[in-house]
């Protein structure tokens, strides 16, 4: 450490000097705990000073002025030259109507909160993806629908986790936060809460489509027969499946909602981390908000979205540090992997994921609207 000046007040008085040196020890420990991050802790005055920056590319931000966000689930990536343009203007579209539908809200000064409501009604509408009408089966040839809803403005939530006959479980969870005393419903419970609050339920048959059912005739065959409980690994888009979305209104206060399908051949009863707060979705007006998707029982146990946000307010990270330190760095020691959506207050937004690919997108303040859906679009590990 550099000698410090020795100014005629300080030689007067010399009782601070001590003071004065563990003020500079303890920046330089904050400079030692923070790693290299990019040019969005600079736009964020109140985080800590960052070190140098890091690697290029690991832990920048993908864009700024971003009001909402989406993803269709994190798995492996799509190939630009295997992929037929009606597939890729499938996915694209889909993402789109999300991000037009939560556009929608924001433009008429609606909530954060009801923004990515409907942005993830879309997604769950869509039997493109693993939520709502694109659930894949359980083991039983069945389907248990988890989703959850969360305000950042002051942190309520609503969940619903093993519905069979919510045609779009958001809802439900959003009618949790805003007519019960509680946070999470489960199982016929939940169920019946939705369809006593005027959802008109659906019967199973409602769910099923072509494609899971021949998933889950492979995850079958993989698992020998026996009914074993594991998803189609094989295919990322359908071991993490889960759609979601984060938004930020025009009086600052951020949103985020999960919703997803589960695992394909998953175990009758099985939870993930979707409708769990602090695991697959989580939003403090203080520091962010985020949606997950991955290998839940990992995101659960890593406590993901809320590590996120504890990195931010503790360790004054910003918000493309923090998601990439949880995302690329901490979650695969737990042997999984996935992606996360994570905006701030300030409208930077990060899409960081482990796994081979990410279907996402986001709108900006001024409208410019961005799917990302291919490999090369959105890098793993970056």
């Amino acid at each position: 450490m550099a000698q410090l000046p020795r100014s005629k007040r300080a030689l007067r008085t010399g009782r601070r000097l001590v003071p004065a040196l563990a003020g500079v020890a303890t920046l330089a420990a904050v400079l030692v705990v923070v790693p290299g991050d990019d040019g969005a802790a600079r736009s964020r005055p109140h985080t800590a000073p960052a070190a140098a920056d890091g690697p290029a590319g690991r832990g920048r931000p993908d864009a700024h002025d971003v009001v909402l966000a989406v993803h269709g689930g994190a798995g492996s990536a799509l190939s630009r030259d295997d992929t037929p343009p009606e597939k890729e203007k499938a996915y694209r579209a889909g993402l789109t109507r999300a991000l037009r539908a939560g556009q929608r809200v924001l433009d008429a000064g609606g909530s954060s909160t009801k923004a990515v409501e409907k942005a993830v009604n879309e997604l769950e509408n869509d039997p493109l993806f693993n939520a709502g009408k694109g659930a894949v089966f359980t083991a039983d040839a069945g389907h248990e629908l988890d989703a959850s809803l969360m305000r950042g403005s002051d942190m309520a939530s609503g969940a619903v986790a093993g519905v069979k006959h919510v045609r779009n479980p958001i809802t439900a969870a959003r009618l949790v936060m805003d007519r019960t005393k509680h946070v999470l419903l489960a199982g016929q419970g939940a169920d019946d809460f939705a369809a006593a609050q005027g959802l008109k339920p659906v019967t199973q048959d409602y769910f099923w489509t072509q494609k899971r059912w021949d998933e889950l005739m492979k995850a079958k065959g993989k698992a020998g027969g026996k009914g074993k409980a594991k998803g189609a690994d094989s295919d990322g888009q359908v071991t993490k499946g889960t759609v979601g979305a984060v938004a930020l209104d025009g009086h600052k206060d951020l949103a985020a909602a999960t919703s997803t399908g589960g695992l394909t051949n998953k175990m009758a009863g099985r939870v993930g981390d979707s409708p769990l707060l602090g695991a697959g979705t989580y939003a403090k007006n203080r520091t962010m908000a985020a949606s997950a998707t991955g290998q839940g029982e990992v995101f659960i146990r890593g406590a993901a979205t809320a590590t996120i946000s504890d990195l931010m307010e503790f360790d004054g990270r910003d918000v493309a540090s923090a998601a990439y330190e949880v995302l690329v760095k901490r979650l695969p020691k737990l042997g999984g992997d996935g992606g996360v959506i994570a905006l701030d207050r300030s409208g930077t937004f990060d899409a960081p994921h482990s796994s081979e690919g990410m279907l996402h997108g986001y709108l900006t303040r001024d409208g410019k609207l961005v799917t990302k859906i291919f490999k090369e679009e959105s890098p793993p590990n970056r």
